[in-house]
């Protein structure tokens, strides 16, 4: 099996603050619960800066002996209710803060969900769905972590370290020059490191999504890796990514190792000079040996601080770039879009025309599809053709799946790109190729498109579809669970369930893309039979590389190099079309032999 495509590479905005901006209005929908927050957080610092003063006096006053027992007494009390209040406050900060950063992280999830839901199909044959996991799981975790400990850091950073140096300028300006000696340095290290911190973590990212890719590949592939005893090789490639990616986490854990020790190293040296200086400035009486303890515990506060700023520096570089990729998410649109004022939709759809039809795909030199005139009324058009003849591209572009050009397809004569794109998708009901049934009970598969119908309703369409005895076959009848992607069913038992789905949804179009290939001939026979009393005011259009269970159809049409190169009924075709004529006869004459 092969390694997935690496994924693509994230467009660079023109700076960070416009992946920022993305999360502003949620700053502005939460601001009182942030307001609450930051209030406390700054409570906490203030009554943290309040200790220090408490310790001066009592220390001063123990070195002047004018202090007694009890007043000593009254200083620890006074200590232990600040921190009683400290620890209050601190749980109103980060109830408020943190509370702040998981809502981030779910409207942001909901927004980022909801919105590639409406990305048509150009998105998905571009993206891959191990990278879209990647940005819903590991990206938002570091956009909440960047938004609640990072955003409490860098508010209790700023302002502890600005509350800390104006305390210690107070009790000397001298002293308070020489502790802050060294920070220039660090100032700069944070600089130079921060723009390899972005690159690195968004490399890092985007391998995660290659492994999220692999493993949903090769869990969805599992029997075929099993059938072809391929679980080694998927091993050794699954390894080879694994050591890719510890590589990358380890070109990023030299950077951020870089920056928290020596921020450490450089707190500590301001601590040194401290120690040097403002011991001989007690000893010579310049200050007080309380004036130095508060002066110390000062310093002590600033040194988190100066720690922290390199921590704070990596929760938002990470968070910057996890959200630039969200954003370059967001900023794609679907190709197809409704018009600002749609034509009303009709309420009966009695013929869908189409006129000088041609289609090629993104990137194709050749069409798909050339000059397809077509007119399609009520009752079954069969669509025969060579594999690669542009059935299934038709059937696609009828759902409207694909962008068309003005005036090549029409409802009851109405351009289909002046009516509401949602309206006329909730008019189609398309079996494809590719059907999908969902790791959820029969009975909740088959009502997705009608969930208030009831069990005689249901039982209908699975004896048209030929699914109903099977189904009571199963362990719990309807309410069978069939595992993910149907894995307890068969091939035809899924496309027959599909289809039950589709005709429960009672919409005017069916459009069947070869959705009924798992099934014997015989059985689809049946099928298209018993499908006649459902659709008889309805269209329908039945795509088949089987010719005769589509001698039922009212119209056929063969198409072939992206042409329709002949229709009409099947007895008609059968005299004309001899290409029609040698499949049919083929298919028949094995049918036989058997």
């Amino acid at each position: 099996m092969p390694v997935p495509e690496k994924p693509i590479q994230s467009r660079d905005l023109d700076n960070s603050w416009q992946a920022v901006r993305l999360v502003l209005p949620f700053f502005r929908l939460y601001r009182l619960q942030l307001l609450i927050g930051f209030f406390s957080l700054l409570a906490v610092n203030g009554l943290q800066l309040v200790i220090p003063r408490i310790i001066k006096h009592a220390v001063d006053g123990l070195q002047n002996e004018g202090v007694s027992p009890a007043i000593l007494l009254q200083y620890g009390i006074m200590i232990i209710s600040l921190a009683v209040c400290i620890a209050l406050f601190r749980f109103g900060w980060r109830y408020m803060i943190l509370g702040f950063s998981r809502h981030l992280e779910r409207d942001l999830r909901n927004w980022l969900f909801s919105h590639i839901l409406t990305l048509d199909r150009m998105f998905f044959q571009r993206s891959t769905t191990g990278e879209i996991m990647a940005l819903a799981t590991n990206d938002l975790a570091a956009v909440q972590l960047a938004g609640g400990m990072g955003l409490v850091a860098f508010a209790d950073a700023v302002v502890l370290s600005l509350a800390a140096l104006s305390f210690m300028a107070y009790i000397h300006p001298g002293l308070t020059l020489i502790a802050i000696v060294p920070m220039p340095l660090l100032a700069f290290l944070t600089r130079f490191l921060s723009g390899r911190l972005h690159r690195y973590f968004r490399k890092v990212q985007e391998q995660f999504s290659r492994l999220t890719e692999f493993v949903r590949a090769s869990i969805n592939s599992i029997r075929m890796i099993k059938a072809y005893t391929l679980e080694k090789n998927q091993v050794k490639q699954f390894d080879g990514m694994g050591h890719e990616y510890v590589q990358d986490n380890l070109r990023l854990a030299k950077v951020q190792g870089t920056l928290f020790p020596v921020s450490g190293l450089i707190a500590n040296t301001s601590m040194l000079l401290v120690l040097l200086f403002g011991g001989r400035l007690t000893i010579q009486g310049s200050i007080t040996i309380g004036d130095f303890v508060a002066f110390t515990s000062y310093l002590f506060m600033l040194t988190w601080p100066m720690m922290a700023l390199g921590w704070v520096t990596n929760l938002f570089q990470r968070g910057v770039t996890s959200l630039q990729r969200i954003q370059n998410i967001l900023n794609e649109q679907p190709v197809i879009v409704a018009p600002s004022q749609p034509a009303p939709i009709p309420e009966k759809l009695n013929c869908i025309s189409i006129k000088n039809l041609t289609f090629n795909y993104h990137g194709q030199i050749d069409p798909t599809l050339q000059d397809i005139t077509l007119e399609i009324k009520q009752g079954i058009l069969g669509i025969v053709g060579k594999t690669g003849s542009g059935k299934t591209t038709l059937s696609h572009l009828l759902a409207r799946l694909y962008p068309l050009e003005k005036d090549t397809i029409f409802w009851n004569g109405i351009d289909v790109n002046q009516l509401d794109l949602a309206e006329v998708r909730k008019r189609i009901a398309l079996v494809p190729q590719d059907m999908t049934v969902f790791s959820d009970t029969v009975r909740a598969n088959i009502t997705m498109g009608n969930a208030g119908a009831t069990q005689e309703e249901i039982e209908t369409v699975t004896r048209a579809a030929a699914i109903h005895t099977e189904i009571l076959g199963l362990q719990k009848g309807y309410d069978t669970r069939i595992g993910e992607k149907g894995v307890k069913l068969s091939g035809g038992q899924r496309q027959r369930i599909a289809l039950a789905r589709a005709l429960l949804s009672d919409r005017p179009v069916l459009i069947i893309d070869d959705g009924l290939s798992a099934v014997d001939i015989e059985t689809e026979h049946e099928i298209i039979g018993s499908m006649k009393s459902f659709i008889s005011d309805r269209i329908c259009i039945i795509v088949s590389h089987r010719l005769a269970p589509l001698a039922q159809a009212d119209r056929l049409i063969v198409m072939d190099r992206g042409k329709v190169v002949a229709q009409g009924d099947h007895k008609h075709l059968l005299q004309t079309n001899r290409f029609y004529a040698s499949i049919y006869d083929y298919q028949t004459r094995r049918i036989g032999k058997k």
